[in-house]
Order: C-alpha cells, then sequence, then structure tokens
C-alpha cells in the first residue's frame, strides 16, 4: 500500500494583488512565478521531495519526510524574500488525488485564496515515519518524439501533440486510479500513482495511443521519497530505452499483474 503526502502551494491573495493598484505586466508577472517556483522546488527538492508548478499560483508538492517545521521554514522563506506570501496545506493518504483532495479543504476552510485576511496559513500532517514502499513514481515519455514530432514539426504543432498525450494520460490515471500527473518539460509526464500493476500502467499507455495516436513508454519506481521512487523511475525508463519495451517496473515493484 502507498503512503502519499502531499502539499498544496498557493499564493495568497494572488490574483487581486496582479492588479493593485494597477494591472502589473505579464512579463514581470511571469517572470515572479517562475523564480518562485524555481525556489520552492529547491528547497523542497534538497528534502528529497518533488513539486510540479501547475498553474504557477497554485504548486502540488509530494513531500514524504519533509516535517511541519520545515514547510514553515519555507513559508517565513518566501515571505521574506517575495512580495507575495503563500499558504501551505499537506495531508496524507494512500491514493494521491485523496491526499491533494484534503489538503485543498484545509486551505479551504480557512478562507478564500482570493480573501486578503487568509495568509500564511500552515495547515495539515506530517508522516512521522517512512518506509521504502510508500511512493510509487512513474516517469513517461514519448517513443521517439524527436524524430516524429520535434524534427518532423514545428514547435507549436509538436507541443500540441505533446500536450494532447499529456491531457489524455492525466485524465485516465486521475479518473481510473486517483494518480496524479503532472508535465515536466520536454516530452515527459511524472505521475505519482496509488499500488499499480504492470498491467495497469500497460493500459495507461494503450489508452493515450487509442486516445490520441501518441506512443508512450513508462518505468515506475518505489521509494520512501520523491527522489527516491523518482530516481529509480528514471532508471526504469532508461530501461524501457534501451530494450524497447513499453513498462518497467524497477526496484520494489507493484504488486500481482
Amino acid at each position: 500500500m502507498t503512503t502519499t503526502q502531499v502539499t498544496l502551494v498557493q499564493i495568497d491573495n494572488y490574483g487581486p494583488w496582479t492588479v493593485t493598484p494597477e494591472p502589473r505586466r505579464e512579463m514581470d508577472l511571469q517572470t515572479l512565478q517562475s523564480r518562485l517556483f524555481a525556489d520552492i522546488a529547491q528547497f523542497l527538492g534538497h528534502r528529497d521531495a518533488y513539486v510540479f508548478f501547475t498553474r504557477f499560483d497554485n504548486m502540488i508538492a509530494v513531500t514524504n519526510g519533509v516535517d511541519g517545521a520545515a514547510h514553515a521554514s519555507l513559508q517565513t522563506s518566501i515571505g521574506n524574500r517575495y512580495p507575495v506570501s503563500v499558504s501551505l496545506g499537506t495531508a496524507v493518504d494512500e491514493r494521491p488525488i485523496d491526499a491533494l483532495e484534503e489538503a485543498n479543504r484545509r486551505l479551504q476552510l480557512e478562507g478564500s485564496a482570493q480573501d486578503e485576511a487568509r495568509t500564511e496559513v500552515l495547515a495539515g500532517e506530517y508522516l512521522t515515519e517512512t518506509t521504502p514502499s510508500d511512493l510509487q513514481v512513474a516517469h513517461f515519455d514519448v517513443v521517439d518524439a524527436t524524430g516524429k514530432y520535434t524534427d518532423r514539426l514545428n514547435e507549436f504543432d509538436t507541443f500540441i501533440n505533446i500536450e494532447q498525450a499529456y491531457a489524455s494520460l492525466m485524465r485516465y490515471l486521475r479518473e481510473t486510479h486517483g494518480a496524479v500527473s503532472f508535465f515536466v518539460g520536454g516530452d515527459n509526464v511524472i505521475a505519482i500513482c496509488p499500488d499499480l500493476t504492470e498491467r495497469a500502467f500497460g493500459a495507461a499507455v494503450d489508452h493515450v495511443a487509442a486516445d490520441v495516436d501518441v506512443d508512450l513508454q513508462v518505468g515506475v519506481g518505489r521509494g520512501a521519497s520523491a527522489h527516491e521512487a523518482g530516481f529509480a523511475a528514471k532508471h526504469a525508463l532508461e530501461d524501457c530505452r534501451d530494450d524497447g519495451t513499453t513498462v518497467e517496473l524497477f526496484g520494489a515493484t507493484a504488486t500481482g499483474d
């Protein structure tokens, strides 16, 4: 059984701030968002966690092994260095989507994301112990993306094909298994999953091929932290590339078939 700790990072009152006292330059906002994400990614990455930018004003982190004190330290660091503050909701569950739902709920109970009185909420529960089987991470990429898309199509049409594959995979894994999936650049998608079998991953790949005609391959890893599981998944994906396989399980594999 997996045990996933998810932290929702939400910029406080961000929408109103972007237009107060008047609308701010878009590239200034894009720069702030990208720097904020980079700093949060660096902070959590040093603690073997993963963070995904989603909509930038909201970020989703997989924080197994990161305690409440570290979350508070992150919040203080951002508040000291940026013109915006962040609220952090954290929850733990077997299915990643259920942990995220509870993390969301904990922030929502404190008020709206655009409530100027709701700032720097720190709410949640944290895993006190981790085990090597806590997290299952799947790393997907497009088979021969360079040959099929990058070297044949213009960049925008390539992007459309990659995004269609991501959208199809993201929806399928969320609705079928309660997994959460994130585009991480190039032709890569990382999914945080509950216990899934090799057959389940094969079905996900088959779904995307039938739905949007894009071929995927996936490496799967297990670990006590997002980094540990994700690094195992990266190695498994390399096995796919070397062996021409579609699904490879690495390390502590899924149960059943």
